[in-house]
């Protein structure tokens, strides 16, 4: 029987891609990620083929069936449909030089130099990954709201909300760069934003208990993992940092540290890339660290050493850790929802502020807060450098009581 469009909004994705038939060699493609992809089935040539015609909701069952009209009746006139579709695309690129990659890469290279290279390059591989598969060949006249929102939905379905958010972000700097040549009419990625999923806000899932926060060490350093995935989730325990300043940790900017009293200096301008508050921008933030915390990037130098990020990308060497890197760890070990890798600041100031209480003040500078009654000029980066290296060592020998020294996960299950 024909498909309806009750139907095909009803239908959900499965497992296995799987097709949905109307009818003369039309069917709707659904992919696992929840996509639908209207195709038609010809032969030509004695050969059977497939022509893609466009994904809906953009093409509508309407309009699919009419577009298999067409195709159709160019199939009938002795030509290939595919071919016929290709060299109209390929017309009306040419017609037009101002398609999505190109412009984009226009508004990337004027940008560029005033990002720090861990936000040029997370813009850029975002757009190659995500968005010029799709939206690159295209006119920015023919890139319409639904097509922007398609491209959307399937980043969200990864699942990657927050990252589907800042796609989304980037396409409409590229289309507010386009309007303001006059390469652009109307900015179709600023209309979607009101039909993205919605972003769980509120304080993140963490562990608040000490028991809990071995335990769930213990569960991911046990599991079978790249030990650079595990010694990075280490750090990030032991310093409360923000999970981005982990991932993208350069070892130039630990240079040599001092034997007896270590400390790592967060620069102002990768800190204000993983920002909370506004307040904490524009300051350097400086990290005492503990003997356990040296120990891990001791162990991690040995496999990591020449690579210039202290934990790099599993493929790419030259590249900094993914960001999902210590998410997909925690998840793994049963932590979904319960725990997330910026969860490890509340799990600490929680258990610090029940264990210290007098130092609650102390604790805030050790998680980047700027105080709130301090006068801009006068605030002092080092302020409590001591009693915050005390802290630091007291929360490192709190939490790894009895677990295994860092250079063991060198050595653990790996996947």
């Amino acid at each position: 029987m024909p498909l309806t469009d009750v139907e095909i909004r009803k239908t959900r994705p499965r497992e296995k891609p799987f097709k949905l038939t109307d009818g003369g060699g039309l069917h709707l493609y659904v992919t696992p990620a929840g996509g639908k992809l209207w195709r038609w089935r010809y032969e030509f040539g004695g050969k059977e083929k497939l022509l893609s015609l466009g994904a809906y909701p953009a093409l509508s069952l309407a309009g699919a069936r009419q577009a298999r009209d067409e195709a159709r009746a160019i199939l009938k006139s002795g030509r290939d449909p595919a071919v016929a579709k290709k060299v109209a695309k390929a017309a009306t690129v040419k017609a037009s030089a101002t398609t999505f990659e190109i412009v984009a890469r226009e508004w990337f290279k004027l940008n560029a130099n005033t990002w720090v290279a861990r936000h040029a390059d997370d813009v850029i591989t975002s757009l190659e990954r995500d968005v010029f598969p799709a939206l690159g060949a295209l006119p920015l006249h023919e890139i319409t709201p639904p097509v922007v929102l398609a491209v959307l939905r399937e980043i969200e379905a990864r699942p990657a909300i927050e990252t589907a958010r800042r796609v989304r972000q980037r396409i409409s700097a590229v289309f507010s760069y386009a309007m303001s040549s006059g390469q652009a009419a109307t900015d179709p990625a600023a209309i979607v934003k009101g039909a993205m999923a919605p972003l769980r806000k509120g304080r993140q899932p963490a562990v608040t208990s000490l028991d809990d926060a071995r335990a769930l060490l213990r569960a991911v350093e046990s599991e079978a993992g790249h030990p650079v995935t595990k010694l990075a989730h280490r750090l990030l325990a032991l310093t409360a940092v923000r999970p981005g300043v982990i991932n993208s940790l350069p070892w130039s900017e630990l240079g040599v540290l001092d034997q007896h009293a270590p400390t790592w200096t967060v620069p102002a301008a990768r800190m204000k890339l993983a920002l909370e508050r506004k307040e904490d921008a524009g300051r350097d933030h400086l990290v005492p660290l503990s003997a356990k915390a040296v120990e891990v990037l001791d162990a991690v130098r040995r496999i990591t050493g020449g690579s210039p990020y202290v934990f790099p990308n599993a493929r790419w060497a030259h590249k900094p850790m993914s960001e999902n890197a210590m998410s997909f760890a925690l998840k793994r070990v049963g932590y979904s929802g319960r725990h997330v890798p910026h969860g490890w600041r509340a799990t600490f100031s929680t258990i610090m502020n029940e264990e210290f209480p007098a130092d609650r003040a102390v604790i805030d500078l050790m998680l980047g807060h700027t105080p709130a009654n301090a006068v801009e000029g006068a605030y002092n980066r080092a302020a409590h450098l001591a009693r915050r290296r005390e802290l630091a060592q007291a929360w490192a020998d709190l939490l790894l009581h009895d677990l295994p020294p860092a250079e063991s996960l060198l050595d653990g299950p790996r996947r």
